[in-house]
């Protein structure tokens, strides 16, 4: 069992529902070849030393999960049987402290805290067996983490090697109003044409999501860069040096990339000010031009065409829309007049706010907003030379 680190077996990545083609983007880049793909994440065969590579490197993802064991459990006291065989001794400290996380669909569980309770059980009887003491757990995903997934009667348990979710970034200690999180904001960044070079606009910036994230991107830098804790480290058989090996080669792929043109820009003047500690926590406050201002009064850059990308706000209730209605419309405007050349961006979730902006879009590309359906609408904003002659 302690060889884990060595082995390859079957991991799952998960992301929220429909990150899944920009997160196997991401794996496809890394060197991996998924074994199957779905719509809130993608299999590998893959080592745990392989999981460190992922957890340091992925923006899109929740967690990377290490099977075990699958068996058959038809109710909770098969499960605890099944879960104890494993040798957990070899891969939880006595001393130490774990947690259950799981997804579970079983007739017989009408909670899936007794399943959680179960495995929990399972675990410490077995270490406790072995080594007299029983390991402390509770609700923090700070240390070790396993994680059961139990549909009918097949259950399989993993090693969680994440822990705290990877979605979150670790930059946004202020989060502001409404936030994107970063890994739907990183994925969006990803749909879009923009090619990391040219410049990056992001008018109403809120608390400067999708800017601190085009940064990153646009620069090399992984979120790992910005966590020191994950469940992997907790597991018996960790070996620090993987993972600094991997931090420093995360280090020296940073580009040094000082002329990127990355505006944001927001009305408020608070929303200005979290931003900039945002994107100080995250190393990239150098990289980015921040203004308070009205959205109609961003500086667009002439000299070349590059992305300009909007999250406004859409309301999540149906009804009068009289104010958004405006600003949608006022945005439409601005992009066909002040943004010519650049490709525009959207992303909203109210189909209706959406026929205000009075462009055609050229793609919707889905997404959700937690549990919101959203679409980041794509404008090609030709300018006069763009067009051919007749």
């Amino acid at each position: 069992m302690h060889q884990v680190f060595n082995t390859p077996s079957k991991v799952i990545i998960t992301c929220n529902k429909r990150l899944s083609p920009y997160l196997e983007l991401e794996v496809k880049n890394l060197g991996f070849k998924p074994v199957r793909i779905f719509s809130t994440g993608l299999e590998l065969k893959v080592s745990l030393n392989d999981c460190i590579r992922l957890n340091l490197n992925l923006r899109c993802a929740s967690q990377v999960l290490y099977s075990l064991q699958e068996f058959d459990a038809e109710n909770g006291e098969e499960l605890y049987q099944k879960v104890t065989a494993i040798e957990w001794e070899k891969l939880i400290d006595f001393s130490g402290y774990f947690s259950v996380t799981s997804n579970v669909d079983n007739s017989t569980i009408t909670t899936p805290l007794f399943a959680n309770l179960k495995v929990k059980d399972a675990i410490a009887d077995r270490i406790k067996s072995v080594h007299k003491i029983r390991p402390n757990s509770g609700p923090d995903y700070t240390k070790t983490v396993v994680h059961l997934y139990w549909k009918n009667e097949k259950a399989e348990i993993f090693l969680d090697t994440s822990g705290e979710t990877l979605a979150k970034h670790s930059y946004r200690k202020i989060p502001g109003k409404a936030p994107m999180l970063e890994a739907l904001a990183a994925s969006t960044i990803l749909a879009t044409q923009w090619d990391f070079k040219s410049p990056f606009i992001n008018p109403m910036c809120g608390s400067g999501t999708l800017a601190i994230e085009a940064a990153l991107i646009a620069t090399g830098r992984t979120p790992g860069l910005l966590r020191m804790n994950y469940a992997f480290m907790h597991i018996l058989g960790y070996e620090e040096e993987v993972f600094f090996t991997e931090r420093r080669k995360l280090k020296d792929q940073v580009v040094k990339n000082q002329d990127l043109k990355i505006i944001a820009t927001d009305i408020s003047e608070d929303a200005i000010d979290i931003s900039k500690k945002n994107a100080k926590t995250a190393g990239v406050d150098q990289l980015i031009e921040f203004y308070a201002c009205d959205f109609a009064d961003t500086r667009i850059p002439q000299d070349e065409a590059g992305v300009i990308m909007f999250n406004p706000e859409y309301g999540e209730r149906l009804g009068i829309h009289s104010k958004l209605e405006a600003t949608y419309a006022r945005i439409g405007d601005f992009m066909k007049k002040e943004c010519k050349g650049y490709n525009g961006y959207i992303f909203t979730g109210n189909p209706d706010l959406a026929k205000k902006i009075g462009l055609r879009a050229s793609k919707r590309i889905e997404f959700y907003n937690g549990k919101l359906d959203c679409r980041l609408l794509e404008y090609e904003l030709y300018d006069g030379s763009r067009r051919t002659a007749p």
